[in-house]
């Protein structure tokens, strides 16, 4: 029994009791998928908290056979996936961070040369760029699949599509991802 299969278990004897191991499995794959997803940390904290909210109202109505037999991860990121798709389609206010980007930098190990540091942080930056810059279809399925880690079946069932077109979406937002790094003078000489 996997992981996700016990986790899936013990949510059938008893959700209120196992609903906070579920999150703590979860709730930091979730956040950095939704934070792929929309290059906001605010809006990924806020899509994750809402997708577990979710997540605990429908397993509410759910009967004890159909917690057991839940597929948890790709259930989850679907969830996640369709509260950040419903976010972006809403109006929202512009907030400035204050201090984030401050905290990120003392966050670095004081080990590391800052020039190695600087260039890391920007391929980073621009990888991301590039990376949200893809057609969403591909962007999301890449996500899924490369940086989220899951199976092309996991991320066929998120994304609510066939395992033949998933492979297909990501083999070409990996294409279009390699020849945009082609273009890129910074990046293209670093990889």
């Amino acid at each position: 029994m996997s992981d996700d299969e016990a986790l899936a278990a013990k949510l059938a004897s008893d959700l209120d009791a196992h609903f906070e191991q579920l999150v703590r499995t979860f709730q930091d794959r979730l956040y950095g998928f939704a934070w792929r997803l929309t290059g906001s940390k605010q809006d990924a904290e806020e899509s994750t908290q809402d997708a577990f909210v979710r997540a605990y109202r429908a397993l509410g109505g759910y009967s004890t056979e159909q917690r057991r037999t839940l597929l948890l991860k790709a259930w989850l990121y679907r969830i996640t996936l369709n509260v950040v798709r419903n976010r972006v389609r809403r109006p929202k206010l512009s907030l400035v961070s204050v201090d984030g980007e401050i905290t990120d930098r003392l966050a670095a190990p004081h080990a590391e040369q800052p020039e190695a540091i600087s260039e890391s942080a920007e391929r980073h930056r621009e990888l991301e760029r590039l990376l949200a810059e893809l057609p969403q279809r591909y962007g999301t399925a890449v996500v899924l699949r490369h940086v989220q880690g899951l199976s092309y079946a996991e991320a066929a069932e998120v994304l609510g599509q066939p395992v033949g077109t998933t492979k297909s979406d990501v083999h070409r937002g990996l294409r279009l991802l390699r020849d945009a790094l082609e273009r890129q003078p910074l990046l293209a000489g670093r990889r």
